[in-house]
């Protein structure tokens, strides 16, 4: 399958994170601490005046993913329910628009976590080639699967090493 031809719609993870989902959300729903578990947001931080979750908010993230060099976009928040989700889309030209989602629920003692995300806009053939071209993804599919299962993993890790109230 060559990179235009990619299945590239959605795809979701999930994991049981060992705390209440308000403890959860209040992690996720903090974008500037996204790069402490996602394998590509190295920064990010609210704009627009934004000082947290709340729909209509808008935030800047800056990535960065294979051999290209770091980018900039600014998503802006969808859905901000305390314990139970939160949602962003992130629209780049060339790379179309990405709706980002977190659904909350306990699971036993703790909080099922399935991160998941849309493609609500596709990319251009442009995006495309510079995804494969520049940064060097030939699955960006697979490059998303793998990173959400390794934010899961290292979100976990964060919320279950905090202390406790």
């Amino acid at each position: 399958m060559g990179i235009f031809n990619q299945q590239f719609d959605h795809d979701e993870a999930s994991i049981v994170i060992d705390a209440p989902p308000e403890a959860v959300y209040a992690v996720i729903s903090d974008v500037t601490r996204t790069p402490e578990y996602s394998p590509e947001v190295i920064s990010c931080a609210w704009i627009d005046g934004a000082e947290g979750p709340r729909v209509g908010a808008r935030f800047e993230a800056r990535n960065k993913v294979g051999r290209g060099p770091a980018w900039s976009n600014r998503p802006v928040v969808e859905v901000a329910e305390p314990g139970r989700e939160f949602a962003f889309a992130r629209t780049e030209k060339f790379a179309g628009t990405v709706a980002w989602r977190y659904l909350l629920s306990p699971e036993g003692s703790g909080t099922r976590v399935v991160e998941s995300y849309d493609v609500t806009a596709p990319l251009t053939r442009l995006g495309w080639f510079i995804i494969g071209g520049l940064y060097g993804r030939t699955d960006r599919r697979e490059d998303l699967r793998t990173g959400m299962a390794r934010s899961l993993e290292r979100l976990k890790q964060v919320v279950e090493s905090a202390p406790t109230a």
